[in-house]
């Protein structure tokens, strides 16, 4: 069983926002934002070359493209994914993400840049193929995709990246396991009148060894928690 992460960044935006109301709320976030920057350039005198979004022509646009940052760094966070700068990406970049490219700067009169890969981790240190996606900012926080392309994520890729989350998640996930083991020792194997102590302090005896595994490896490997890695470009964070 194999899990479209575009479909799971679907689901997740629709949670906040329904897909028809999505090219409102961009129009009239970027309209208020180009406001913005007008003044803030009249202030400081600032070179418009500078500006880090493109002007999409927002008939033009598919809503089912759009996606707020927050929504990229949720699912991040539950797959252990990264949102990186394109530079980054070890792996090999299609012809059909080139022409799509290539496809949008025609349509929409201007040049893309910028570019953000959203991929597992080991993509952007190995050359490898596994479901990136590739996105252009639009401006304050809203990011285009415009090609996906690999093999969808395992559906257990969820579950088993779990734990990492965040230290909540992994000390829930830690006690649970824990028990679980605990549970699985024989009835035979306890005492009958400390039948309760005994389990208690087996739970907390595998508690124990899980976390110190648990710690050992990550300080071991230089690893972080998915809330602190989904946008670093450091392979050590």
């Amino acid at each position: 069983m194999r899990v479209n992460i575009e479909h799971q960044l679907l689901k997740q935006r629709n949670k906040r926002s329904k897909g028809n109301h999505i090219l409102l709320q961009v129009q009239q976030v970027l309209a208020d934002d180009a406001q913005h920057d007008d003044a803030i350039r009249e202030a400081l005198v600032v070179d418009k070359n500078s500006v880090g979004h493109y002007s999409f022509n927002l008939d033009l646009l598919e809503t089912d493209k759009i996606f707020h940052i927050e929504d990229i760094k949720k699912i991040c966070v539950v797959y252990r994914l990264r949102f990186l700068d394109s530079h980054l990406f070890k792996g090999e970049i299609p012809n059909e993400a080139i022409n799509k490219i290539k496809q949008l700067e025609k349509t929409h009169q201007c040049t893309l840049g910028n570019f953000k890969i959203m991929a597992p981790s080991k993509l952007f240190r190995l050359e490898n193929y596994d479901d990136p996606l590739l996105f252009a900012p639009m401006g304050n926080g809203y990011y285009y995709l415009i090609h996906k392309w690999g093999n969808d994520l395992s559906v257990w890729r969820k579950w088993l990246m779990y734990p990492f989350r965040n230290l909540d998640r992994l000390i829930v996930s830690s006690v649970l396991a824990a028990f679980l083991l605990a549970l699985s020792f024989p009835e035979t194997y306890y005492h009958p009148e400390y039948k309760t102590t005994q389990f208690i302090y087996l739970c907390f005896f595998w508690f124990k060894v899980i976390g110190f595994c648990l710690i050992f490896f990550g300080v071991s490997r230089g690893k972080n928690f998915n809330s602190a890695i989904w946008n670093s470009k450091f392979s050590n964070r």
